[in-house]
């Protein structure tokens, strides 16, 4: 009876039948970290399918990532909310720097959840989606991290300590009700995007991982692949704009038609540096999408969402430069070599000419599910159940 009388209701009104729409449909918060716009740009496709089932979505998040998802989901309400600073170092010395900066982290983590309390209290939630914020969850609405990275990874002689970053990650995991994984199950297959980082060894994250497949705002078209190279420099500062003063002064020796892209979203400019190459500071995600379904090779950081766009669009060929001293880039850059599936080179010692003649003799990525599937399987079987 009450089902019919909220339809007819809905019929009658059409203001009205927009308002309890949403009522009745759900609010969810997603926040995603703000270190490069990787984060943000795997949570496109999952915003753009809860706004497509009627659901309200608001985002929370800062800096780049914020005039990001400004641009590509307008739909959305927005709040402006830092999150703690990237520990990154303007040398190659990334982990001393990062390990002395644990306490300033941990300290900046618990400021955030200070500001998150009263988020909550000025809103009303019925799911809360954070992507790496790890104070970013209630205890009174159903919470949900997302994350690659059920363990990290070290040097060598390191290896005890990366043991120990599995319990450490599952004290802030238990805070949620479950773990959003974007790969591939590596119990069900071999040849999983981020080998062992989505593997842990606790069994109380085991219970809550949920592996989601790739996740990327980044779709594939049927185009001509009429362009030669592509190269993209992205990443948080410092080291962006190192790998951009690199490229730009390569990037004229390679042959045929070439592309850059800057990755600076605050700032829009283009330009051409001859007949046959031209740079953007920033294109939207569908100029982005367009660019690398026509590029027969693609040159890039070894990000994880990065190498989430390369698996989508099924590309064989590429050359990877892991930022200096991100220990999780660089040891993905080693396991593709292993598996043969892609060459890197050290931003230090890109040659790019010659580096990427090597390169044509990769493989690529196995063939796995898409985005399109894989967020209608998460939607089904994770967030539904909170929404309706």
């Amino acid at each position: 009876m009450f089902q019919n009388c909220y339809y007819n209701l809905l019929r009658e009104n059409d203001l009205y039948n927009q308002t309890m729409l949403f009522w009745f449909m759900g609010h969810v918060f997603i926040s995603p970290l703000n270190w490069g716009l990787g984060h943000a740009t795997r949570d496109i496709p999952i915003i753009e399918e809860l706004l497509q089932r009627g659901h309200e979505v608001t985002v929370g998040t800062s800096g780049n990532a914020l005039a990001l998802l400004k641009r590509e989901c307008p739909e959305c309400n927005f709040i402006h909310f830092k999150d703690y600073p990237a520990p990154y170092s303007d040398s190659r010395f990334f982990l001393p720097t990062f390990i002395a900066g644990i306490p300033g982290l941990l300290r900046a983590i618990a400021q955030e959840k200070k500001r998150f309390e009263v988020i909550l209290a000025e809103n009303r939630f019925d799911l809360i989606i954070s992507d790496n914020r790890m104070s970013v969850y209630s205890d009174k609405v159903p919470s949900y991290f997302i994350s690659h990275q059920l363990r990290y990874s070290m040097p060598r002689y390191l290896y005890p300590f990366e043991l120990m970053t599995m319990p450490f990650n599952s004290f802030f995991h238990s805070k949620f009700l479950g773990v959003i994984v974007p790969d591939l199950n590596p119990n069900e297959c071999s040849n999983n995007l981020s080998g062992k980082l989505c593997r842990s060894n606790v069994k109380s994250t085991n219970r809550r991982a949920y592996y989601a497949g790739i996740l990327t705002s980044t779709k594939k078209i049927a185009r001509d692949r009429d362009l030669d190279f592509l190269a993209v420099a992205s990443g948080p500062e410092p080291q962006r704009t190192r790998l951009e003063e690199i490229i730009m002064k390569q990037i004229q020796q390679l042959p045929g038609e070439k592309v850059v892209l800057l990755g600076s979203p605050q700032k829009e400019y283009h330009k051409k540096l001859d007949e046959h190459t031209t740079v953007h500071s920033y294109v939207s995600t569908e100029e982005k999408t367009e660019l690398m379904n026509r590029a027969r090779f693609i040159i890039a950081r070894s990000g994880y969402t990065t190498m989430m766009e390369l698996a989508e669009l099924d590309t064989r060929h590429g050359l990877f430069t892991p930022t200096p001293g991100q220990t999780e880039q660089e040891y993905l850059s080693r396991y593709y070599a292993r598996q043969g599936w892609f060459l890197s080179r050290s931003q230090y010692k890109l040659k790019l000419a010659e580096d990427a003649e090597k390169a044509m003799q990769y493989q690529g990525f196995p063939e796995m599910a898409k985005t399109q599937e894989n967020v209608k399987r998460l939607y089904e079987n994770v967030l539904r159940k909170h929404l309706n």
